[in-house]
């Protein structure tokens, strides 16, 4: 690190988002020598990580102010703000504004008193989205656009909802003109990104569908090259957004489902809305709709009360549903939770569990990559030569540069990457 204002990042692509948008604003508000911490709630590892960061962060930089915000900040405030190489708290609603880090003073402890080091509001209060466009994402050279916040449902495992509040939307007109900016800045992929995508435009007038808004995008940035969804709750796909997969190649034939399990009753004790069926039936859809289309998923193992042979039905889910990149989390007891209080799984079984869902998962994604030997198709080049296909799978390219879209020839494999050469 070495800018005025640094940035360190844990967790999901909006928080990327919405850290490059933080350090725009505390930079432009005039701060330095300060270090935001953007966490995140998911797990109580994730938790842990940013705790021992901060930890090792001010051990090598003792000079540093520390502000931490965030999922974690705004669930569990009074655990970094016992933290006495903590700064300042502060809540996911002001993180980005730059009047929030503007009435900070430059004094080493922000000029705050100890009962002032706490800044975390009600988020169930807040009502807007900002979409928190400018540039795109500073050394990425695809761009994210958050089209939704927050979460309305309330899965028995998951925090999230009171780090983020109600699910809240951008306005259609508001993304198809930021995307018309992206696109005419030269980004050819543009990432929609959220909390919760699926459940887009459900606050806004008439409840727009997520589908409609990427056929609008879609029609009025025809020179945006490339369109790609972000995590996805499959029982709120709309037929809208599976006709825009199947008719439109800019939309790109990758989408990561939040499954969880593959088990009916375990589903139900998680309170999440689909059932294991609907699940399959939606992947064959979808790649009967868009043939070649590619499926990432994530999963917890060893969620309270689950047993072998419910575990089974989650390892079978992979062959079922045809997926290939697996996110995997063993499952974490987060306070305040339903499922915190759950009979639970024994510790070493769930670990036991979540390797043997990693191992089926890279089993599925090594022989994906088997596939693509031979394949020509175009990549969109990233930094350090790595290059993706419309599907995601990368591949690795000499002599491109990055943000550039090559069409390249797959000869062989590169460790977890393909090796090709361009056309």
């Amino acid at each position: 690190m070495s800018n005025a204002v640094d940035v360190l990042t844990f967790g999901c692509r909006l928080n990327i988002v919405e850290s490059d948008a933080m350090r725009r604003a505390a930079s432009a508000a005039g701060q330095d020598n300060l270090v935001i911490v953007n966490t995140c709630a998911v797990t109580s590892e994730a938790v842990r990580q940013a705790r021992q960061s901060i930890r090792r962060l001010k051990r090598e930089r003792p000079q540093v102010r520390i502000a931490v915000t965030g999922c974690a900040a705004q669930t569990e405030p009074a655990t970094f703000a016992a933290m006495p190489e903590v700064a300042l708290v502060l809540g996911n609603a002001d993180k980005a504004k730059t009047q929030t880090w503007a009435a900070l003073s430059s004094a080493r402890d922000f000029g705050l008193a100890q009962s002032e080091r706490v800044r975390v509001n009600d988020i169930m209060a807040v009502r807007e989205t900002a979409t928190h466009f400018q540039d795109g994402v500073d050394g990425h050279t695809r761009a994210f656009v958050q089209v939704q916040n927050g979460c309305d449902h309330r899965c028995t495992f998951c925090v999230i909802p009171f780090g983020r509040g109600n699910a809240r939307s951008v306005p259609m007109g508001q993304v198809v003109d930021e995307i018309g900016q992206l696109a005419a800045r030269g980004f050819a992929e543009v990432v929609l990104t959220g909390v919760d995508v699926t459940s887009y435009g459900g606050d806004l007038p008439g409840g727009p569908k997520l589908g409609a808004l990427v056929k609008q995008v879609l029609i009025h940035v025809p020179e945006l090259k490339r369109l790609r969804l972000s995590s996805l709750d499959c029982i709120e796909a709309d037929d809208d957004l599976i006709d825009a997969l199947a008719q439109d190649a800019r939309l790109m034939p990758h989408l990561h489902l939040s499954l969880q399990s593959g088990d009916d009753l375990i589903l139900k004790r998680m309170k999440r809305r689909h059932i294991r069926a609907e699940a399959v039936a939606f992947c064959a859809a979808l790649r009967q709709a868009r043939p070649g289309i590619v499926f990432g998923a994530d999963f917890i193992a060893g969620f309270p009360t689950e047993t072998e042979a419910q575990f089974q039905r989650t390892l079978d889910m992979v062959d079922e549903c045809g997926l290939t990149h697996l996110h995997v989390f063993p499952f974490s007891p987060r306070p305040g939770t339903p499922a915190a209080r759950m009979p639970p799984v024994r510790g070493d079984v769930v670990k036991a569990r979540a390797a043997r869902l990693r191992a089926r998962g890279a089993a599925a994604l090594d022989a994906h990559m088997a596939r693509q030997i031979g394949r020509v198709g175009e990549v969109l080049m990233e930094r350090g030569g790595i290059g993706r296909f419309d599907d995601f799978t990368p591949v690795r390219v000499a002599g491109v540069a990055a943000g550039k879209l090559a069409q390249v020839r797959v000869n062989g494999r590169d460790g977890k990457e393909l090796a090709g050469a361009p056309l």
